[in-house]
């Protein structure tokens, strides 16, 4: 996982985790927060869309601000949004997954 900060001021920190063949990207955020001490997210549950991200190292997305963790895929080069959420998402071997802090606000 490559955890990237672009509207807060945190440093970017790379991590990395596994997911059991077949697992959920929130299963391998899970053993992530088990087993590094500087990683922790907090997740909530939308009764239509499911899970979200709301926070990560303790800052969280803001309606009032506009502000949300972008869930991104980068392959080769090539950064895509998930389709699915991360109680649905299954990482392929060796993908690097970004968590960006990003604003939906028009500029």
């Amino acid at each position: 996982l490559w955890d990237v900060n672009d509207l807060s001021n945190m440093t970017p920190e790379s991590y990395s985790s596994s997911v059991v063949e077949g697992g959920v990207l929130l299963g391998a955020l899970r053993r992530l927060q088990e087993t590094q001490q500087d990683f922790k997210f907090i997740v909530k549950e939308d009764p239509d869309f499911g899970l979200f991200l709301e926070s990560v190292n303790g800052v969280a997305g803001s309606e009032q601000e506009q502000t949300y963790w972008e869930i991104l895929s980068e392959s080769s080069g090539e950064y895509s949004r998930l389709d699915v959420g991360i109680g649905c998402y299954r990482p392929k071997p060796n993908e690097h997954i970004i968590l960006r802090f990003s604003t939906w606000a028009q500029h």
